[in-house]
């Protein structure tokens, strides 16, 4: 069954910052923000654009899968849209049988950006443990956005 999660952050970092570091250095800055869980990520299909995959070689702090594998299935520079979809890994063994994660970024500020996050996944559990699902879902990208954020800031000053 295909279900959707929503939620938002405002990341304190300009629109067009926060692009960059998404959508152009994300596979250079992921193994800064998090080198326990992420040791490097290899553009393997690509360049980097839609339809581009990224194989994610996991580190230390991941115990059951090594790899994930994520291709790029939607990126509009226009409306500031970036989305991935996982197609190996972790996140396939823990209860998702699809997972794809969408961002919108919108300016507020020079120097604030409120993001909408939308995780589109499939799920084989039942109804009961919808609220968890969801929180699940949304949980990385929203602990991903905060040490982004983290980054960005540290890095301008």
């Amino acid at each position: 069954m295909v279900k959707e999660a929503k939620a938002q952050a405002k990341v304190r970092v300009g629109i067009e910052t926060l692009w960059k570091a998404l959508v152009k250095d994300l596979r250079f800055i992921i193994p800064k923000l998090m080198p326990n869980t992420v040791e490097k990520i290899e553009l393997i299909h690509g360049n980097g654009g839609l339809g581009s995959v990224f194989l994610f070689h996991l580190g230390r702090g991941v115990k059951i899968v090594k790899i994930q594998k994520e291709r790029i299935v939607e990126l509009d520079e226009t409306k500031h849209e970036f989305g991935l979809e996982v197609m190996e890994g972790i996140l396939l063994k823990r209860g998702f049988s699809s997972f794809k994660t969408t961002f919108k970024l919108s300016s507020m500020k020079e120097k604030e950006t409120l993001v909408d996050v939308k995780v589109v996944y499939g799920t084989e559990r039942d109804d009961e443990d919808e609220v968890h699902m969801e929180e699940v879902a949304t949980k990385p990208a929203l602990s991903f956005l905060q040490l982004l954020e983290k980054f960005l800031i540290d890095s301008s000053s």
